[in-house]
């Protein structure tokens, strides 16, 4: 009985509190509306684009939809398949995910760095025009994708790397470079690379030029001796907020990489599925088969994958704070 009672009171006391915090929160909003409006945009943007589409996301990989039926929940068949029965998963999306994701997630992340440092030492006159070369294949990587790269790589003896080396004799036929599945995970690690230069570049760049030069001066006094050594010791632990965000801007950006195979090779799948990603997996049982509900289950364990990787990214350039 005194059991009931106390559940009962703790029960009311909990909502009570409940309504003092919502009350609460009108309140500050009502004294601080402006604030609240000039946030409303990326709060609504967020929800929208965000947030809702994760949640429908999650709930339906628990279900069977084609997108004219509703949808029917079948619990976790989808990831008992997912994880029992689908080869091509196993056997070329995660890999190739994940050898993709090892070569240029890396590799653009240095590359991104040691450019923006380069840029940072040059005249402040020049430095805009070459940090304005480097992103621009960020932006254009589209329309230079029609205009450089499938002409480059063409099949015919009119492509230029077909039509340069057999003029050097290397090469006796053309090759088919963007069908071969010899060379096309080759191909699309390069030209991922040449237009990674983006956001991420910009927020390293920021970093460099915002470090504090008195450092430079105290280490050279404490002893450092080179430039290698200003980067390791002063540049990258002064910059760590940057650096953090440009490696989770690369991990994000290499994970949801896919249309490249597909605007390299003409297909989806790609020829042998040699630049099948777990994006290309997705838009084939969602746009091609339309299996809503399974594409949704890959989509969750992407999602998954791109969250721990962030989180390792946290750990080696976030703060104990951050974390």
């Amino acid at each position: 009985m005194n059991t009931g009672i106390a559940k009962r009171k703790l029960s009311a006391w909990n909502a009570a509190a409940a309504a003092g915090r919502v009350k609460k929160l009108g309140l500050d909003m009502r004294k601080s509306w402006l604030s609240y409006l000039f946030i409303a945009p990326f709060c609504i943007t967020f929800i929208v684009y965000i947030m809702i589409p994760t949640v429908a996301a999650i709930v339906l990989s628990f279900t069977r939809f084609n997108s004219v039926e509703p949808p029917e929940f079948v619990g976790l068949l989808n990831y008992k398949v997912l994880l029992t029965q689908d080869l091509i998963f196993w056997k070329y999306a995660i890999p190739n995910t994940f050898l993709f994701a090892v070569v240029v997630g890396p590799v653009a992340y240095v590359l991104s760095f040691g450019l923006a440092w380069l840029i940072s030492q040059l005249p402040s006159k020049i430095r805009l025009w070459y940090t304005l070369a480097m992103y621009t294949p960020s932006l254009t990587a589209g329309i230079a994708m029609g205009v450089i790269w499938l002409v480059l790589f063409s099949g015919d003896r009119l492509g230029y790397l077909n039509s340069f080396l057999l003029q050097l004799g290397i090469i006796d036929t053309q090759q088919l470079w963007t069908t071969d599945p010899k060379f096309l995970m080759k191909i699309m690690i390069i030209v991922t690379l040449w237009s990674s230069m983006g956001v991420g570049f910009l927020a390293l760049l920021a970093g460099i030029q915002n470090v504090d030069p008195t450092l430079y001066e105290a280490g050279r006094i404490d002893g450092i001796k080179s430039r290698l050594q200003e980067i390791w010791y002063i540049t990258i632990p002064a910059m760590k907020p940057q650096m953090l965000f440009g490696a989770v801007m690369a991990t994000v950006g290499t994970f949801k990489a896919g249309a490249i195979s597909t605007e390299l090779s003409g297909s989806n799948p790609s020829p042998q599925y040699a630049g099948h990603l777990l994006i290309n997996h997705i838009d084939d049982y969602g746009f091609i088969r339309y299996e809503l509900g399974y594409a949704s289950t890959i989509s969750v364990v992407l999602l998954l994958v791109i969250y721990f990787t962030s989180k390792l990214c946290w750990r080696l350039f976030g703060s104990k704070e951050d974390e």
